[in-house]
Order: structure tokens, then sequence, then C-alpha cells
């Protein structure tokens, strides 16, 4: 599937393993992807985001999925789930900081890596890789750009598509800012990008 990635989207996810080894993490995750892809400039996802206003919210996303990785990655419908059975998510987060210290529920990852020293995709990431070639097939386009990795991201639920709906770029916004409306035809604007 690899080989079918324009040089933009495997520049995204090779961006994905940097951000992986910048937070520490053993695996690759959909927020290391995201953040790799808001590392890129001129290209279909870039200009998507930008027309969408996310661009210059990139200090809250990434305070968004912090405090996210703070609740050991749970969304906030997750939390609005346990609390709907009487479990305050803030309050649990809040003792286990207390007795264990800050960042308790943050995700370990897997300690260790694999003999090969690559770090993995967490089975969440691979599905949004799979899930961008399935855009990609769906939309007739031959190569997977940046493009469908932005619309997959928004598509898979979870955190990160979580955050980005938060900043008002669900996956029909997406769509509209690349394609001009749902499964038109390319934004003139967008045509020359990447």
């Amino acid at each position: 599937m690899f080989e079918r990635f324009t040089e933009v989207a495997r520049g995204v996810v090779t961006g994905a393993v940097v951000h992986s080894e910048r937070l520490g993490a053993d695996e690759i995750t959909e927020e290391h992807l995201l953040l790799a892809l808001l590392d890129r400039r001129g290209t279909r996802a870039s200009f998507a985001l930008a027309a969408l206003g996310v661009g210059d919210r990139r200090e809250a996303l990434e305070a968004a999925l912090a405090e996210s990785r703070r609740r050991g990655g749970l969304s906030k419908a997750d939390a609005a789930a346990l609390a709907g059975i009487g479990i305050d998510l803030g309050e649990v987060v809040s003792k286990l900081e207390e007795a264990h210290g800050e960042g308790a529920m943050r995700s370990a990852g897997r300690r260790g890596r694999h003999w090969t020293g690559h770090r993995p995709f967490v089975p969440g990431a691979k599905a949004v890789l799979t899930s961008a070639l399935r855009i990609a097939r769906g939309r007739g386009d031959r190569h997977i750009g940046d493009e469908h990795l932005l619309l997959a991201l928004a598509a898979h639920r979870g955190v990160v598509a979580e955050a980005l709906a938060d900043h008002g770029a669900t996956y029909t916004a997406v769509e509209r800012a690349m394609y001009g409306g749902a499964g038109g035809g390319a934004n003139p604007g967008l045509a020359e990008a990447g």
C-alpha cells in the first residue's frame, strides 16, 4: 500500500514516526499522523485545514490531544458514557495523578521495541491508513495523498476525529473544503496543491 502514497503522504507517515519519538511513545498513533499532517505546508490537506481555520489553532488542537493522553486516550464521548453510569473521569484522573504523579493514565505503550527496532503502528493508525486507501479508491484517485489521510483521520472514530471536529474539521467540512461539496469536483483553489 505504501507504494501508492504520494511523496507528501509518505512525508506525513515518516513525520508521524518523528512525533512519536518526540513524545516518547513506543508506537505510532493516529495523533502522531495528525501532528505530522499539521506540519505540512502547501498541500491539499494544509489548504483545507487553513480554509477551515484549523491551521491557526494548532496549539489548541495539541492541547486537546495532550488532555486526551492525560485521560489515558479516552475521548469526551467515553467520558460522557462513564458519567452516564456514575463515573467521573476527571475525578478518577485527579485521584490517580494524586497517588501516582501527573500523567498516570497516559498510555505507556509497549515497553521496548520489536526486534526490528521500528516503532509499530497501533491498530487505529493502521485503520486510518487503510481507510485513506479506501477513500482514494472511492474518489477514483490512483494515489493516496495527504488529503486522503486527513479525510481518514476525520472519519476514524476516536480522539483525533473528536479534536478535529471540535475545531471545525469534521469529515463533511474537510471534504467540502477540498472538493467543493459532498463528493463534488475538486475545489479549484486546491487543484494546484500537492
